[in-house]
């Protein structure tokens, strides 16, 4: 039995380079690759909102035939999963999700830390980005230094689509009973190097969702996610996830 996964990957990789190496470690499944929808035009428009993905992903399950469908997201995409549980969740079977970059709870947003992010966005655009990414992880990490080779096409939409996301996520809310209402299960994973605000997170998310599961992964962080260094360990976790969230929507 195929199971039907939709993949939403964060702000900056594309799907598929993020999803690559797990999904060659789950052949049970039908994966739907899904680009967020900030990138569907060269600019994102004004009225972009949290809103405009939620709407993007019901026509995407459509266009493919998915009256319901698991859902995998990493940090934006991650978000987007939640907000879509908390609205729209009788299409899911499942959610998965990996350091999501907002819950969109009032909590979450009271400590986020987003006079960070406005500095970062403030800076020249060469030095926006490294701010960005250095927002992700804890304070110890050390960034990889920037690749040789001139960066891909995609990169240049990525300032515009990075900075139109965070407005959106900070316009968003959701209240912890939209979550209690989401039945399906739920699993949540992060790095144990990764920023605190996650931890905080899994902790809230924890008490929110009647059926939560998740896993702490060490060493690893927002910029070196275990389905992307170890895909055939998530992969494993995922596939009985998916059977059991299987089951409980026939029994």
């Amino acid at each position: 039995m195929e199971y039907a996964v939709i993949f939403l990957p964060g702000i900056i990789a594309p799907a598929a380079d993020r999803y690559s190496p797990l999904i060659e470690q789950l052949p049970r499944i039908r994966p739907l690759l899904r680009d967020l929808a900030v990138y569907e035009l060269e600019v994102p428009p004004e009225s972009y909102s949290i809103s405009v993905e939620l709407n993007a992903l019901d026509r995407a399950a459509d266009v493919a035939g998915l009256d319901r469908f698991h859902l995998f997201g990493h940090s934006g995409g991650g978000a987007v999963g939640l907000a879509y549980a908390a609205e729209r969740g009788d299409r899911l079977v499942s959610l998965a999700v990996d350091e999501p970059a907002s819950d969109f709870t009032a909590e979450g947003d009271a400590v986020y830390g987003w006079s960070e992010f406005d500095e970062a966005l403030a800076l020249p655009a060469e030095a926006r980005m490294l701010a960005f990414m250095r927002l992700q992880v804890a304070a110890d990490v050390e960034l990889p230094p920037p690749p040789d080779e001139p960066p891909p096409p995609w990169m240049a939409k990525r300032p515009a689509g990075v900075e139109a996301f965070i407005g959106a996520l900070r316009n968003h809310r959701v209240v912890e009973r939209q979550y209690g209402g989401f039945r399906a299960p739920v699993y949540f994973s992060r790095g144990s190097r990764t920023h605190p605000r996650w931890k905080a997170m899994q902790e809230r998310l924890a008490s929110a969702f009647p059926d939560f599961t998740s896993e702490t992964f060490d060493g690893l962080h927002h910029l070196n996610t275990a389905h992307q260094s170890e895909p055939a360990r998530v992969a494993a976790i995922l596939s009985p996830f998916w059977e059991r969230a299987e089951s409980q929507r026939h029994s």
